[in-house]
């Protein structure tokens, strides 16, 4: 093999941002070890950031909502644009459509060129049970056996549902996919503190403000909690997502805020200082996760953690342990997993300690950066 300063990564994302927060360190690693680095994604306001990284940086058109035959045979002919102009030695693709789009292109380029598929969640289509979504499911269970029969490839699995999923659609070998919980926590960023000494609880959710994140679940469960714990505060922290059709709109969290259900927080960029600051930390999602990064990071800052048993966020926990488990779309599950965690404070501090025993077993950002650098050099290897 040759060194690595000759070979190329393209990364192909579907936002600035969501690379920036789940795959930036995985990048700047790759290029302090020589790589040479490129970033082809929907840029919002990052784009200048990255540059000044020493990255190069391409604009690819991906609609995250969809939109429209036309705009994304548009995509992928920029997919194979930029293909062809970088030229790379290895591609990683991150989130569905491009995880899609890219197989799919690679097999219309007369190259065996490697590639890492990161499938951080299989999204809506295969956790809804609607004939929508089951034709979908369909539909796209075929894209992915086309998209993943890449000769030299490597797919990155979050979760064991979705492992055991895409290996029975694309008929994946033993040696072409990996189990990697998460993009990992930094550690010495996400720190454990104990708990504040307070009269009031704080439970808090972070998130995209969708609808499948169980943000209505998490208002309902607040309802309830009060009726009983009138003084307990609940956080809720993120933005509408304007390009989804499921976001909760702005007007429903001023209504929430005016009837005193929650507290809301926005956007944030200090999320270890949220999370310290709080005594449980929830997300009571039905949406088809990897592993939610802030369950990773809850974790790291010791906190009890309340979530479903969906694919992803129950891989996030050890349930009794480090937190509790509880139904998809249960408002009471929730409201009675998070009463039990206020009224037994040695149980909540347990749990928390446990977390952050449990992420830096399984969760270090180090870690997992060093397993996706192992990945592409066994990968450029084999070729």
């Amino acid at each position: 093999m040759k060194d690595p300063k000759d070979k190329k990564i393209l990364f192909l994302i579907n936002v600035d941002w969501f690379f920036i927060s789940h795959r930036l360190l995985i990048a700047l690693e790759a290029q302090y070890k020589g790589y040479v680095v490129t970033i082809a994604c929907h840029f919002t306001k990052h784009k200048q950031e990255l540059i000044n990284m020493g990255f190069s940086v391409v604009d690819i058109p991906f609609s995250r909502s969809g939109s429209g035959i036309i705009n994304e045979l548009n995509t992928l002919k920029n997919i194979r644009k930029v293909i062809k102009e970088v030229n790379p030695s290895l591609i990683h693709a991150v989130t569905i459509k491009p995880v899609l789009y890219t197989g799919l292109v690679l097999k219309s380029i007369n190259r065996n060129i490697p590639f890492v598929a990161a499938i951080s969640g299989l999204g809506y289509v295969f956790t809804a049970s609607t004939l929508r979504a089951k034709l979908t499911r369909l539909i796209v269970s075929g894209f992915y056996k086309v998209a993943l029969s890449q000769k030299y490839k490597t797919v990155i699995f979050q979760n064991t549902s979705d492992e055991s999923i895409l290996t029975d659609v694309a008929k994946l070998k033993a040696n072409s996919k990996v189990l990697i919980k998460g993009s990992g926590a930094d550690l010495s960023v996400y720190n454990y503190l104990p708990e504040n000494s307070t009269d009031s609880i704080k439970v808090v959710m972070a998130c995209r403000l969708l609808k499948e994140k169980g943000v209505y679940e998490y208002v309902a469960s607040a309802k309830l909690v009060k009726e009983q714990y009138p003084r307990t505060e609940f956080l809720l922290v993120g933005t509408p997502d304007v390009e989804n059709p499921n976001t909760v709109k702005q007007v429903e969290i001023d209504g929430w805020v005016k009837n005193s259900l929650i507290k809301y927080l926005g956007h944030r960029n200090d999320i270890p200082k949220v999370f310290s600051g709080s005594n449980i930390v929830c997300l009571p999602s039905f949406y088809g996760e990897g592993v939610p990064k802030v369950l990773i990071e809850a974790a790291a800052c010791g906190r009890a953690i309340v979530t479903t048993d969906n694919p992803g966020c129950k891989d996030a926990i050890i349930d009794g342990e480090t937190g509790i488990l509880v139904p998809i779309r249960d408002a009471q599950a929730l409201s009675q997993a998070i009463i039990t965690l206020i009224k037994d404070t040695k149980l909540r501090n347990n749990m928390g300690k446990k977390a952050r025993v449990f992420a830096e077993k399984e969760f270090d950002v180090k870690a997992v950066v060093a397993k996706h650098l192992d990945i592409y050099k066994n990968l450029l290897g084999r070729c």
